[in-house]
């Protein structure tokens, strides 16, 4: 059995730090293990113009403890409003590595979000002939539409023929929950991936609704059936480059999750290596870790890996779960996997 597992440092390509007094009490939780992160901008106001992101960036870092080296990489909120010149600006001079596409109302704070793909595709051609990466939430919005369906629909109807319009626009297709979206990514040539989330690969949709409700696994793209859970284990265990760890971790304070319309987000950054160790340990997968997490982010995104190391060590015994962390705002609770989980970083 093995009991230490030394892998490079990992990335986090999906990742909420929210403002304020919450990104001063979930940020160490990711920086303790990841060296990089996609920062999502769906703050409100949303992170819109490059100033806005040099502004957010600035903010982090001076939430960020001393002794952690972590470096969040910024991200664009794409509107129907947003300027070609400001965003390509704002990556020329390093400030931004992708613009996000939110479908309005798709999720939490996206109301400012895409109604219609032809209003932004000035946007698009400019981000494609510039290699900015495209970070979408692959979900449609429409009421017709069951919840259960809303991102296979979304690849046939919107990512397919974006795809086909503008071939060259690099695209991250993120928290992918279905085994059409994997099996998608996978077919496709090398402009597009995907990140998977520590809970998708964990619960399915019995998690949320069997024995009753249980808003702390309410997250979106919702978990599916079981079939699709199996198939993102597979995808994320297969070595594939096209899949990489975005951990979506989204905090929320108790309050906010158990009111009648709770909010949607799963908070994992405490436990996420020591989930993933579990799930990569029972596919038998342990060689493939290092890849998902530290390795296929960075080469999509063109930068080099981290430098640096991390240690997980097995124990014989399962392990406590990570207990609720405290906010100014009110106690946030961590991802239950509700699984034994024997694996910890070593500190």
């Amino acid at each position: 059995m093995m009991t230490r597992l030394t892998i490079t440092r990992p990335d986090d390509w999906h990742l909420h730090l929210r403002d304020g007094e919450m990104l001063k009490a979930v940020l160490p939780h990711s920086a303790s293990w990841a060296g990089r992160a996609i920062i999502m901008p769906n703050l409100v106001p949303p992170v819109v113009t490059g100033n806005d992101a040099s502004a957010y960036r600035a903010r982090i870092e001076q939430a960020l403890p001393d002794g952690y080296d972590f470096t969040p990489l910024m991200v664009l909120y794409l509107t129907q409003q947003s300027d070609p010149a400001d965003i390509r600006a704002a990556h020329e001079k390093g400030v931004i590595q992708a613009v996000k596409l939110y479908p309005a109302g798709a999720t939490t704070n996206s109301a400012s979000g895409v109604k219609d793909i032809d209003a932004v595709m000035p946007v698009l051609e400019m981000m494609a002939e510039c290699g900015i990466p495209l970070l979408v939430h692959g979900e449609v919005t429409h009421d017709s539409v069951d919840i259960f369906d809303r991102e296979a629909v979304f690849i046939d109807t919107v990512l397919t023929p974006l795809r086909e319009r503008l071939p060259s626009l690099r695209i991250v297709m993120e928290h992918i929950t279905t085994e059409q979206a994997a099996t998608y990514v996978a077919a496709a040539d090398s402009n597009l991936a995907a990140t998977i989330t520590p809970h998708h690969l964990i619960i399915n949709r019995n998690a949320i609704l069997a024995g009753g409700i249980k808003p702390h696994y309410y997250c979106l793209p919702v978990a599916k059936r079981e079939t699709h859970r199996l198939a993102l284990v597979k995808a994320a265990t297969s070595g594939n480059e096209k899949f990489f760890l975005g951990t979506d971790s989204a905090p929320h304070t108790d309050p906010l999750k158990l009111q009648a319309c709770g909010c949607a987000g799963v908070f994992n950054a405490p436990n996420t290596l020591a989930c993933l160790a579990q799930v990569f340990e029972q596919e038998n997968a342990l060689d493939k870790l290092e890849g998902f997490a530290s390795m296929n982010g960075p080469r999509f995104y063109g930068l080099g890996v981290n430098e640096t190391h991390i240690t997980l060590i097995r124990h014989d015994t399962p392990q406590p779960a990570p207990a609720p962390i405290e906010t100014v705002d009110g106690q946030v609770t961590v991802f239950d996997p509700l699984m034994e989980i024997y694996w910890t970083i070593d500190s």
